[in-house]
């Protein structure tokens, strides 16, 4: 079941250092003013690529995932979005259309803003310009690291390997020596974000799990041999 943040800012104990979220009493008691909770049911469309954007939205619990499409209908998964992360900031800085879908896959909870009252916000607030600031970078990290996935791993398990690290660094087990991943993509979502096809990583996932080096029990993934990954780097 999904945990329940506390609706009021200011009574969330749930916030950790990088969120948007965790800013200083005066500025968090405004923000929580200003925004609206909402809770957004599995497979609700927050906003659609090419909607005008209007919004601004943090993720206070559940993931959201960002796709792309093209004209011909192929669709590229760009992201996760996880708790504390921004949505449509990129699109609200620049005044321009969302570039991507954001679509919960799973229950999700979030804090919405006007598009102008944010801007006001974080104009007045110099602890939120450099939230702001650091969410751009936080994407800008995330899309190198999509980039170097596809480029650098010649071989699909190899892409699945890095993908399945990078799960593991973010989930809550990161420093166990056999850490858990909670997975809530399916295989045509992975196959979507690594250039590849659904078949191919149901094919990799199997052979990884007949090897031992991970296992797989509903929605939880464990990687029994984190070496075993590194090797199909």
């Amino acid at each position: 079941m999904l945990p329940m943040h506390a609706e009021n800012c200011l009574l969330c104990k749930a916030k950790k250092p990088g969120w948007f979220c965790n800013l200083a009493p005066q500025a968090l008691a405004e923000y929580d003013a200003m925004s609206t909770h909402v809770m957004l049911p599995m497979g609700s469309i927050l906003f659609a690529q090419g909607q005008a954007s209007r919004s601004v939205s943090v993720i206070c619990d559940g993931r959201v995932k960002l796709t792309a499409s093209s004209r011909d209908a192929k669709t590229l998964l760009v992201k996760i979005a996880k708790p504390g992360d921004v949505l449509g900031l990129s699109a609200a800085l620049s005044n321009t259309p969302y570039e991507v879908t954001a679509q919960a896959i799973e229950p999700t909870q979030i804090k919405t803003f006007n598009q102008k009252d944010f801007l006001h916000f974080i104009r007045r607030h110099v602890e939120g310009s450099l939230h702001a600031a650091e969410s751009l970078s936080n994407e800008y990290r995330s899309a190198l690291a999509d980039a170097c996935r596809l480029a650098l791993s010649s071989s699909i398990a190899g892409r699945v390997a890095h993908l399945l690290l990078e799960l593991a660094v973010d989930s809550a087990t990161a420093d166990n020596a056999q850490p858990e991943i909670h997975m809530v993509l399916k295989h045509e979502d992975i196959a979507s974000m690594l250039g590849s096809s659904r078949e191919s990583v149901t094919r990799v996932l199997n052979n990884l799990r007949r090897k031992g080096i991970i296992s797989i029990k509903g929605t939880k993934m464990t990687i029994l041999r984190k070496e075993g990954l590194e090797l199909l780097l």
